[in-house]
């Protein structure tokens, strides 16, 4: 099933007939695109009457994800254990919610999954009174988000590494970009389009900078643990009455890593105010006082697992995302787009400049942010 070659009554129809898959606990009433990502298509599914929000209907992409089963096995894995420490240790929340997205099973087998024809598909439970944020809209925002992202790594940082699969083998491994980006420019003519040079010579200038943190974890400096992979702003669900974290969703990413990857990336999404998506790549900066409110929230719950080296890498951390984003959306663009949606050719590579862009803001403020790191440790 392909949105693009279905009419709208007959791709309606088509979701319907693959939600129903699913033991949901009620009748269908309806199902509505939900979201923006890049990679999976995603659905929200109404029950009864009146139609409620119940159930997150998603289509994973096989192309990126090419082992779905373990994917949801991961998801399966990291749901029970969250949901088994909660309920020994619920004072760990002190009093606020939080919730893990229910894994619906299909009638047909009990399995967590529904393979229709080529199509893999998944259903979550739908978190009720929550929205996410595509941008911040102010520090109370950041530090909720910081808060939710280390209670999300507090609550699996007991989670033995080994009981997970690596899904994705070269996710969020600089080096391995580096690589692709490398691959993909030896099998092109030299460009003439100045903004295409302009990136090249970004990369150049900081390939030294692309194997630290891999580096620090062969020497044993830093551990993998389990992390969330996609911690985007975006991800992080926030109470709709008291703006207070209560989950992190999009969990396809849940694999062993460097703690440090979701940082990074929690920040560069967050402390970027105008978003990733903006077309002025040249007033892209980043903000040390959004910076400073997330990693408050972060360090409120974080302090239990944490150790010095990670502290001490985390300002690399930040720096190194930033980058690697860039890298990846520029390494697609050369290549064709073959990865991230896109809605015209040269999405790619505007992303990619936002992103550099990004990286010298944060290159440029780097005793500020040092010094906020300094403050949680």
């Amino acid at each position: 099933m392909s949105d693009s070659t279905l009419p709208s009554d007959e791709h309606a129809r088509a979701l319907q007939a693959v939600a129903e898959r699913f033991d949901l606990g009620g009748p269908i009433s309806g199902i509505e695109p939900l979201g923006h990502g890049n990679v999976n298509d995603t659905y929200l599914v109404r029950l009864g009457d009146p139609p409620r929000p119940a159930a997150v209907l998603q289509r994973v992409n096989t192309q990126v994800f090419a082992s779905p089963e373990l994917v949801m096995a991961n998801l399966v894995t990291f749901s029970d254990h969250v949901a088994r420490r909660l309920r020994e240790a619920p004072s760990e929340l002190a009093g606020r919610r939080w919730e893990v997205p229910r894994v619906f099973q299909a009638r047909a087998d009990g399995r967590p999954w529904v393979w229709e024809g080529p199509s893999f598909w998944r259903a979550l439970g739908y978190v009720e009174r929550a929205q996410s944020l595509e941008r911040i809209g102010h520090s109370g925002h950041a530090h909720e988000i910081g808060f939710g992202l280390g209670m999300f790594h507090r609550l699996i940082s007991d989670l033995p590494v080994e009981s997970l699969a690596d899904t994705l083998e070269g996710f969020h491994i600089t080096p391995t970009y580096l690589n692709q980006f490398d691959q993909v420019c030896g099998q092109q003519e030299p460009s003439r389009d100045p903004e295409i040079s302009d990136c090249l010579a970004f990369v150049e200038q900081r390939r030294s900078l692309v194997p630290v943190l891999e580096q620090a974890k062969a020497a044993g400096i830093l551990r993998q643990r389990p992390i969330h992979g996609d911690p985007k702003i975006n991800n992080v669900m926030l109470d709709l009455e008291g703006d207070q974290a209560v989950a992190l969703v999009d969990l396809d990413t849940v694999k062993p890593g460097l703690v440090h990857y979701d940082i990074g990336d929690c920040l560069r999404s967050a402390c970027n105010p105008l978003g990733e998506e903006t077309a002025d790549w040249r007033a892209v900066h980043f903000d040390v006082s959004l910076c400073e409110a997330l990693l408050g929230g972060y360090g409120s719950v974080a302090s239990s697992f944490l150790t010095s080296a990670d502290y001490d890498h985390i300002v690399l951390a930040i720096r190194l995302i930033s980058f690697e984003l860039g890298l990846r959306f520029l390494t697609d663009h050369l290549g064709g787009d073959v990865y991230f949606k896109t809605r015209y050719r040269g999405h790619n590579l505007l992303r990619a400049r936002v992103q550099f862009q990004l990286t010298e803001s944060i290159e440029q403020q780097q005793t500020a942010i040092e010094a906020v790191v300094a403050a949680i440790r």
